[in-house]
C-alpha cells in the first residue's frame, strides 16, 4: 500500500508544480522579455520484484524556459539597427523640413534679394527701390541666422541626449552587473534561474537600443558585454561606464569616453548602433556638413556682393562700402581656430579666408611636432600641404595643388610648442555670422567707376563700348596664385583723368595717348604668370566688334592699384579718330556695376578648383543651396527607407522569438485543465490507496 500510496504522492507533487509553473506563465504574460517555462518530468527509478521491475512514481527534473540565443542576439541586433535609425531619422527629418520650406529655407529669400536688385538696376537711382535692396539683404541675413540657430540646436539636443542615454547605459550596465552576480551565485546548485536569466536578457535587449554591444557568454553563465572596438562594458559583476564630454576640438560638440578604473578613452568614432550611434552619425553626415555648406553659402554672399559693390562709385561719388560685415572681421577670424584639449601651451591663432570662391565645406586638424605643421582634411582625411608665409602665415593646397582658400596666423606669444593641436572651421559660423553693416540707400554703388565716349569731331562712325572693370589688384602683389579683387581706390580713380585713344589706320591700332602722370597701360595680369610689361597700343579690326582687354595701372604718392579692363570697340572709325577713357565723376544714372551685381546671382562663384585651368568648376548660390537641400534630401529619404527595413526586420525577429518563448493563454489555460485532471487523478490514487489499507486493517480486526 505504500508503494501506490508513495506514487499517488508524486503524482500529487508533480501535478501541483506544473499547476504553478502554468499559473507563472499566465500571469507574466504582459513581463517584458519573459521566456514561457515547462516542467521536464520523468520516471523515478523502479523497483525490482520477482515479477519483474514496478514503477515507483514520477519526479521533476528540471523547469525550462523556452528559450534560444540565436533568436534572442536576432532581437538584440535588430533593436541596435532600428534605434539607431529612428534616432537618425528624427534628426533628419527636422533638418530637410528646415531647408526645404518655402517660409524657412533660404531659396525665397536669395531669390528676393536678387529681384530687388534687378530692379533697382532700372532705375538706380530711385532712392526706394535702393531701400528694398537693404530691406532684402536684412531678410536674407537674419534667414540665414535663423536657419543656423535652428540646426544649432540639434547639435545641442544631440549634447543633452548623448549625456540622458549614457546615464541610461550605466543604469543598464549596473542592473546586468548585479543579475550575473546573482545569477552566478543561483547557479551553484545546478539550475538555471529562469526569470533572473529572462530579467538580464530584457537588460540586454534595452541597452542595444541605446548602444551598439557584443554579449559573450561565459562558463559561469555569465554575460561580458563590450562596445564601440571592444571595450568591456561589464565583466562579470565589474561594471565601467560610459560618460558624454565636451569634445577636446570642439567642446559644443559632446564625445563619449569609456571611463575603467582612473583611465579614460575616446570612443566617439568607435561606436555603432543604438540611439546613440544614431545620433552621432547623423552629426558627422548631415548636421555639421549643413552647418558648413550653409556658412560657406553665407560668406560667398557676403564676400561677393562686398567685393562688387567695391567694385562701383555710390550716389555720391564714393567708392562703394560693403553691403553685409566683413567676413575677416578679428573677432570672426579668431573663432575659426579652436585649440584641442590636452594641449600644452595656450597658443591659439587667427583664421583668415583669403577667397571664398575656393573653400570647401570641410573642418581641418592641424598639428605641430615643434619644428613643422601638418594638417588633414577632417571630410575625407586627406593630408594637407602646408606652407609657411614670409610673415609666418600658414596656407592649405591639397595633394592636387588646390588652394583652400585659407590663411592661418598663429598666435606668438604664446607660440604653439610640440603636440599642439588645432580644429580649423573656416566656414562653420558663417550662417550665424552675417549681417548687414550698410543702412543707407544712396551709398549701394550702382555706377560703375570709368565711362567711356567718342569725340563728337571723329569722322568715322566707330563706337566705343562702356568700360568693364573685372578685377582691381595691386600690381606689388603679382604673380599671385589666385586673384582676389581689391576695392577700388578713390584717388587712384581721379588721377586717371581721361585717358585718350586715338584710331590709327595705317597700323590698324588703337593708341594711348597723353597719359596722365603715373598712370601706365599694361597687358591684362595672369594668374601666376609675372606681372606684364607696359603696352601703348591695341589691335583693331574696323567693320568688326572688338574685345579691347589691357589694365590701367596707377601709381598716386606711393599707392599702386591695376585696374583690368574690358571694353568693346566696333564700327569703321577714320584716322586719327579719338575716344576717351575717364573717371565716371557724376554717374547717378549709371547702373553698369548694378547689373553685375544682379548677375552675381548666376555666378559660378562657389567650390571653384583654381588647380584647374580652362574648365568652370564652381557653382552658383542658387546651385550651392540645391545641392545641400538635395543632399539632405537624399539622406532623409535613404533614412525612411531604412526605417521601414529595420523595422520589418525588428518584428520579423520579435516575432520569431515570440513563436518559441511567448506565452499563449489558450495553450496555457488548456494546461490548467490538464493539470487539473492530473492532480484529481494522483488524488484519487491517494484515495484508492487509503481504501485498501483501511481494507487491510478491518481484515485483522
Amino acid at each position: 500500500m505504500s508503494d501506490l500510496l508513495s506514487i499517488g504522492l508524486s503524482g500529487l507533487s508533480a501535478a501541483k508544480t506544473n499547476l504553478s509553473v502554468t499559473g507563472h506563465n499566465i500571469t507574466n504574460i504582459n513581463t517584458p522579455g519573459y521566456s514561457r517555462q515547462d516542467t521536464v518530468q520523468t520516471t523515478r527509478p523502479a523497483q525490482f520484484t520477482g515479477a519483474g521491475y514496478i514503477g515507483s512514481g514520477t519526479t521533476l527534473v528540471d523547469i525550462r524556459r523556452s528559450y534560444n540565443e540565436f533568436l534572442t542576439a536576432q532581437v538584440r541586433s535588430s533593436t541596435t539597427l532600428n534605434s539607431d535609425v529612428k534616432a537618425y531619422k528624427s534628426q533628419i527629418d527636422q533638418l530637410d523640413s528646415l531647408l526645404a520650406g518655402t517660409t524657412t529655407g533660404v531659396t525665397p529669400s536669395l531669390q528676393a534679394f536678387f529681384s530687388a536688385t534687378q530692379t533697382a538696376a532700372e532705375d538706380p537711382a530711385n532712392i526706394p527701390a535702393r531701400q528694398l535692396v537693404l530691406a532684402e539683404a536684412e531678410g536674407l541675413a537674419r534667414r540665414f541666422n535663423g536657419i543656423y540657430e535652428n540646426v544649432n540646436s540639434q547639435n545641442s539636443f544631440i549634447n543633452k541626449q548623448l549625456v540622458t542615454t549614457t546615464d541610461q547605459i550605466n543604469r543598464l550596465a549596473q542592473t546586468i552587473g548585479s543579475l550575473n552576480a546573482a545569477i552566478t551565485s543561483a547557479g551553484t546548485n545546478g539550475q538555471q534561474p529562469n526569470d533572473l536569466l529572462d530579467e538580464r536578457d530584457e537588460a540586454v535587449r534595452q541597452l542595444s537600443a541605446y548602444i551598439g554591444v557584443s554579449v559573450v557568454v561565459q562558463d559561469d553563465n555569465s554575460f561580458n558585454l563590450s562596445v564601440g572596438s571592444g571595450q568591456p562594458l561589464v565583466v562579470g559583476s565589474t561594471v565601467n561606464k560610459l560618460e558624454a564630454v565636451p569634445g577636446r576640438g570642439d567642446p559644443t560638440k559632446f564625445e563619449v569616453d569609456f571611463i575603467s578604473g582612473g583611465s579614460r578613452q575616446n570612443i566617439t568614432n568607435s561606436i555603432s548602433g543604438g540611439e546613440v550611434g544614431g545620433l552621432l552619425r547623423y552629426r558627422e553626415d548631415a548636421l555639421d556638413p549643413t552647418l558648413n555648406a550653409l556658412g560657406r553659402l553665407a560668406m560667398s554672399i557676403s564676400s561677393e556682393v562686398n567685393s562688387q559693390l567695391g567694385q562701383g562709385l555710390d550716389l555720391k561719388g564714393q567708392v562703394g562700402v560693403g553691403l553685409f560685415g566683413d567676413i575677416n572681421d578679428p573677432k570672426l577670424t579668431e573663432l575659426r581656430v579652436r585649440p584641442m584639449a590636452g594641449n600644452i601651451s595656450d597658443a591659439s591663432g587667427a583664421m583668415t579666408i583669403t577667397n571664398t570662391q575656393l573653400l570647401t565645406t570641410s573642418d581641418y586638424r592641424l598639428e605641430f611636432d615643434g619644428t613643422n605643421y601638418s594638417a588633414h582634411r577632417l571630410s575625407d582625411g586627406a593630408a594637407m600641404n602646408v606652407v609657411v608665409g614670409a610673415n609666418g602665415e600658414l596656407s592649405f593646397t591639397d595633394n592636387s595643388g588646390r588652394d583652400q582658400g585659407i590663411s592661418l596666423q598663429m598666435s606668438n606669444p604664446p607660440a604653439p610648442v610640440a603636440g599642439d593641436r588645432f580644429i580649423l572651421e573656416p566656414t562653420r559660423r558663417g550662417a550665424t555670422d552675417i549681417s548687414v553693416q550698410l543702412d543707407q540707400a544712396d551709398q549701394l554703388a550702382f555706377a560703375g567707376p570709368f565711362k567711356a565716349g567718342a569725340d563728337l569731331q571723329n569722322k568715322g562712325n566707330g563706337t566705343i563700348g562702356q568700360p568693364s572693370v573685372e578685377m582691381a589688384l595691386n600690381p606689388d602683389n603679382l604673380p599671385q596664385a589666385n586673384f582676389v579683387t581689391e576695392t577700388l581706390n578713390l584717388d587712384n580713380l581721379k588721377a586717371v583723368g581721361e585717358l585718350e585713344l586715338t584710331y590709327n589706320q595705317a597700323t590698324q591700332k588703337v593708341e594711348f595717348v597723353n597719359l596722365p602722370p603715373g598712370v601706365t597701360i599694361t597687358g591684362v595680369p595672369v594668374e601666376g604668370q609675372p606681372a606684364p610689361g607696359a603696352i601703348t597700343e591695341l589691335d583693331f579690326t574696323s567693320g568688326q566688334t572688338n574685345q579691347l582687354s589691357y589694365a590701367i595701372e596707377v601709381d598716386v604718392g606711393g599707392v599702386k592699384q591695376s585696374y583690368t579692363i574690358n571694353q568693346t570697340l566696333s564700327g569703321r572709325p577714320e584716322n586719327g579718330d579719338k575716344f576717351t577713357v575717364s573717371f565716371n565723376q557724376n554717374g547717378v544714372s549709371d547702373n553698369r556695376n548694378a547689373l553685375k551685381l544682379a548677375d552675381l546671382q548666376n555666378q559660378q562663384v562657389i567650390g571653384v578648383d583654381a588647380s584647374i585651368k580652362g574648365i568652370s568648376t564652381g557653382v552658383s548660390f542658387n546651385d550651392a543651396y540645391g545641392d545641400t537641400v538635395e543632399r539632405v534630401g537624399t539622406l532623409t529619404a535613404q533614412a525612411r527607407q531604412d526605417e521601414v527595413a529595420t523595422g520589418a526586420i525588428l518584428k520579423q525577429s520579435t516575432d520569431n522569438r515570440n513563436s518559441l518563448s511567448a506565452v499563449n493563454l489558450d495553450e496555457e489555460a488548456a494546461k490548467l485543465i490538464q493539470f487539473e485532471q492530473y492532480y484529481n487523478a494522483s488524488a484519487q490514487v491517494i484515495q484508492v490507496a487509503r481504501s485498501l489499507f483501511d481494507t487491510l486493517i478491518n481484515a485483522f480486526r
